[in-house]
């Protein structure tokens, strides 16, 4: 996947020129690598984007050089939702990178589905080290075997590619199928009202009782 680049010149407040064209400000850096200033066609890279994510290289033309390198950072304006800027750190194929993978969900766990169990995601990323082009785009959990109650599937469980390192125990659960909460343990605590009264006249009284105990001055 290649994607085109221009020669940033806007800066700060300017920037806005390049998005009222369609253009999205980026920065390039890497490792021993020249910072560079650019500009992508926001549609070219919203297409790239949903291919890649932030896991598989994508070759940046930089001019006449060809570029490998990942989606480091997305920016986005909290309010419209739209990307505002973007970052690529440029890699070198071979050179072993440590970066953060994303886990993906698949299947429907019959322990959910047919006694009322609540699937809880505890791991939503993995970090790994491996070289670029053995980065895994994400690591598929296919929940449909949780058929039990306190049912888990752990890291072990996972298939990862012989060259890709990850830096988690195995043991590690990735996902568990937990009993559904009953009523009474999500029930608010409850006072009578009449309970309340009888506390505040007790109190009332013992402040009575020491008041006329003081000596008179």
């Amino acid at each position: 996947m290649e994607l085109a680049t221009s020669v940033r010149t806007q800066f700060g407040k300017a920037v806005r020129h390049l998005r009222s064209e369609g253009k999205i400000p980026a920065e390039f850096y890497g490792h021993g690598m020249e910072n560079r200033p650019l500009a992508v066609e926001k549609k070219a890279f919203q297409k790239l984007y949903k291919e890649a994510g932030e896991n598989t290289v994508i070759t940046l033309l930089l001019g006449e050089k060809k570029q490998p390198c990942l989606v480091h950072d997305v920016q986005y304006d909290p309010v419209s939702g739209d990307i505002v800027h973007v970052d690529f750190y440029g890699v070198r194929m071979d050179e072993k990178l440590r970066t953060m993978v994303p886990v993906e969900f698949t299947g429907e766990a019959p322990a959910v589905k047919e006694k009322n169990g609540i699937l809880n995601k505890a791991i939503s990323e993995i970090e790994v080290e491996a070289l670029p082009a053995d980065l895994p785009h994400a690591f598929t959990v296919d929940v449909s075997g949780l058929a039990e109650l306190n049912q888990s599937i752990y890291i072990k469980d996972i298939t990862v590619p012989q060259n890709v390192k990850i830096f988690l125990d195995p043991e590690t659960a990735v996902a568990t199928v937990t009993e559904p909460v009953k009523e009474e343990e999500i029930a608010p605590p409850t006072m009578d009202v009449a309970d309340v009264k009888v506390e505040s006249e007790e109190k009332a009284a013992e402040r009575a009782q020491a008041t006329e105990a003081e000596p008179n001055a």
